[in-house]
């Protein structure tokens, strides 16, 4: 335990991880400090993942999944939703969609977020895919866009992900979110990497392809916290307040 203490996190918010855990943070209305380091630049080549450290007093975590969980669990009653469930029983369906999205989602969405969306901003800006909305909906079309010019591996994980997808949806389709009907932190664990997805032609297709899926993703995209790390994304302060939002 360590209340009186500062939570630092170490990291580039444009890395998925790191974004997860801020997600997390502000969704609890925690103030934080960022302390922006150069992993993410050093692990561009495997796409947009990066590295995550939290330090609070004598703990330090490196898991992102893991750092979440021992911010709801650390900090209980700072929030007015519980992320990480109320029981056991939601929590084990909290956790079995966590590893749902680690084990499924994770790697065809990483590895379509490099080719479709990091790749090519990479050239310019290791932060370039944190992007508005505006910005979103300009991109041109590109050879990674263009399906006459798609790469083999992008075919490969597009039709993986649909498969995962297709699962979700099935399960959407008679609950809000994956665990139930309130948000939790097995929505948010998928923000990530399927913001970088949405933010080329081909995959803002394959969520909406997919209509509960493209109704849950737009409900989650759409959290005053979640706009909050696509916001930190874009700017360069390191100091990271909690903001007091009213739930949506």
């Amino acid at each position: 335990m360590a209340q009186g203490a500062v939570l630092q996190v170490f990291g580039q918010p444009a890395a998925t991880d790191v974004a997860r855990v801020m997600a997390c943070l502000f969704e609890r209305k925690l103030e934080f400090e960022l302390v922006r380091t150069d992993t993410f630049k050093q692990a561009h080549d495997k796409g947009p993942r990066g590295h995550v450290t939290l330090k609070h007093g004598d703990v330090t975590l490196t898991d992102s999944r893991d750092i979440c969980r021992y911010v709801c669990t650390e900090f209980p009653r700072l929030c007015t939703r519980s992320l990480y469930g109320a029981g056991a029983l939601e929590r084990a369906s909290i956790e079995k969609w966590l590893q749902a999205e680690k084990q499924s989602f994770d790697a065809p969405s990483s590895a379509l977020a490099f080719h479709l969306a990091f790749a090519r901003r990479t050239r310019a800006s290791p932060y370039a895919a944190a992007v508005d909305d505006d910005k979103e909906k300009n991109f041109p079309l590109e050879e990674e866009d263009d399906p006459h010019h798609c790469h083999a591996g992008v075919v490969e994980n597009e039709a993986q992900l649909l498969r995962v997808l297709d699962v979700y949806d099935d399960v959407l389709a008679g609950t809000a979110y994956l665990a139930g009907d309130e948000f939790t932190l097995a929505d948010l664990s998928h923000l990530p990497n399927a913001h970088y997805v949405a933010c080329t032609t081909r995959g803002r297709a394959l969520l909406s392809s997919r209509d509960n899926v493209a109704r849950w993703y737009d409900a989650i995209s759409a959290r005053p916290a979640w706009r909050q790390v696509v916001s930190a994304q874009a700017q360069q302060s390191s100091h990271c307040p909690a903001v007091v939002l009213d739930d949506p």
